[in-house]
């Protein structure tokens, strides 16, 4: 099997590159060779790589910066997806797409899933739904994984970032009313590739857009809270617990977003393991590189 991933140094498409090498040839392709911005360019590759699955993690994430770039983040997250469902269409292959939480509006006050109505708050949110809406409408056999408050041992990231400050500061203040599950990129790409080893050659029945988070829950605060508590620093910043109200960003952010990995249990009969496990790994991995 030939397999084509995108965004080969994000956080998730890095991971993918090692997971996915065992089930065939991973090309991992970056934004030189394929722009998500150019139609041209996504086309001109998939048809020079020809490949049975294509995995396609990168997008445009920059959340706040997006409502300044809505043409730009609508180019990638919302018009790539659907180029890459039509050409994977013509040669037969699988589409997985990753999306986020934040097609949700967070007024739920339970766990989302799969079928509740979308209303994304900002223009990140609504042009990832867009993708969604494009990958849908073409009829390729396609997953849509809906992840949410990815981090990692590289690149940007809520981890990398606590524990910068955490050097630096005596006191954080980090916001206690938005509710998620962290989830590890490198769970992220494991995951995905259990899923295809056992399920890419029968994704006709089972195309649709499947919840795909670390189990359980917490908040901003909480999250940083175990990353400090996990880091065994000498000397720990105090963490003070704040309302969003308190930390104004230009894109509005949905409280609540926890989804539900029901849907995604039962039909491949995987999960991933509680966000505290996830984060626990990220740090050993961190301590063994440092």
């Amino acid at each position: 099997m030939k397999i084509l991933v995108t965004g080969k140094n994000g956080q998730v498409g890095w991971e993918l590159q090692r997971t996915l090498a065992p089930l065939g040839e991973a090309v991992a392709v970056d934004r030189a060779t394929l722009d998500l911005r150019n139609p041209d360019s996504i086309r001109a590759v998939i048809r020079e790589v020809k490949p049975h699955l294509i995995v396609n993690p990168a997008a445009y994430t920059a959340v706040d910066k997006a409502e300044s770039e809505p043409d730009v983040a609508q180019a990638v997250n919302g018009v790539a997806p659907g180029i890459m469902a039509e050409e994977a269409k013509r040669l037969g292959a699988v589409l997985v797409h990753y999306s986020t939480d934040y097609v949700f509006d967070g007024s739920k006050p339970v766990a989302y899933v799969e079928d509740d109505p979308t209303c994304p708050l900002n223009v990140y949110g609504r042009t990832k739904l867009a993708g969604e809406d494009a990958v849908r409408a073409v009829g390729v056999p396609h997953l849509i994984l809906r992840t949410s408050w990815v981090y990692g041992v590289r690149g940007k990231n809520f981890l990398l970032t606590i524990l910068r400050l955490a050097k630096d500061r005596d006191e954080l203040k980090i916001v206690a009313d938005q509710i998620g599950a962290p989830t590890w990129s490198r769970l992220i790409a494991e995951t995905t590739a259990q899923i295809v080893a056992q399920r890419v050659k029968g994704l006709q029945e089972l195309s649709g857009i499947y919840n795909f988070t670390a189990a359980g829950n917490t908040s901003w605060h909480g999250f940083a809270s175990a990353i400090i508590e996990s880091a065994g620093l000498d000397k720990q910043p105090r963490l003070l617990p704040i309302p969003t109200s308190e930390y104004p960003l230009p894109a509005a952010r949905p409280k609540n977003s926890v989804l539900s990995n029901d849907k995604l249990r039962r039909e491949f009969g995987v999960s991933m393991p509680d966000w505290r496990t996830g984060l626990e790994l990220a740090m050993a991995e961190l301590r063994a590189n440092a």
